[in-house]
């Protein structure tokens, strides 16, 4: 049973790391709105949540390098902590069953090592786009890689922001879908964060690609980079080895 707020503090035995995707129309779900509705959750499906100490406890649940909203995903992580050892595996079925479809638990391991947020270096990010020629898009990528800098802005909490979205991305790759051209980016984390619409602006700004259809943006992995340098890794690897060793 999930804990009541209003019993004694008892701290963590146990903390499980999630893996979880934002599909379809969930992919408008915000980052706000997704934490209300993993916490019920979290509840409905018996989870032996640990609590913070204090006058108002809360669930103990940590949110890492969430995608924008508007933005699907395959690759977003929850860590949280219980006051009862778990199978992680039941724990995934018990909250998939209860979240809703496109808000989908994909794994959950047991945190046997510590830095996990640390091994998010770089996320590849799957840029759909309808109405755009693969030449034209090669021909936009092929600038923007060749440029030493290009600056881009984004409006934020304290008005707008100018920064460099060519020094995080590390590969960009043009490939031709069913539809539409796409176009295969792994960007390296940083402060601030290089999104993909910040890229696109990029894209506009050294060859004037204007999509006339919104884009379909999917981020298909998050993690570490491999020893390619652009290949991005599962970050539960060394989880599931130190639970085999």
């Amino acid at each position: 049973m999930a804990r009541d707020p209003g019993r004694e503090f008892i701290p963590p035995v146990q903390k499980l790391r999630i893996q979880h995707a934002k599909r379809g129309p969930l992919r408008f779900t915000s980052h706000r709105d997704f934490q209300r509705a993993f916490e019920r959750a979290v509840r409905r499906a018996g989870v032996p949540m640990a609590y913070s100490a204090g006058f108002s406890p809360h669930p103990k649940i940590s949110y890492a390098n969430s995608a924008p909203t508007g933005v699907a995903s395959e690759a977003e992580y929850v860590e949280i902590g219980v006051v009862q050892f778990c199978d992680p595996e039941k724990v995934r079925a018990a909250v998939d069953a209860v979240l809703p479809p496109g808000l989908d638990i994909l794994a959950v391991v047991q945190a046997n090592t510590g830095d996990f947020v640390a091994r998010l270096e770089a996320s590849h990010w799957q840029i759909e786009l309808p109405g755009v020629e693969v030449s034209d898009l090669a021909t936009a990528v092929e600038q923007f890689l060749a440029a030493t800098e290009v600056l881009v802005e984004r409006k934020g909490k304290q008005g707008m922001r100018t920064f460099d979205a060519r020094e995080a991305v590390i590969r960009a790759v043009v490939e031709k879908g069913a539809d539409c051209a796409i176009l295969q980016v792994v960007v390296r984390h940083g402060v601030p964060s290089v999104r993909p619409d910040d890229v696109l602006a990029a894209l506009t700004k050294v060859a004037d690609l204007v999509p006339g259809i919104p884009p379909r943006i999917t981020r298909l992995a998050q993690g570490p980079l491999l020893e390619d340098g652009w290949s991005v890794g599962d970050p539960f690897a060394p989880d599931r080895d130190a639970a085999q060793a």
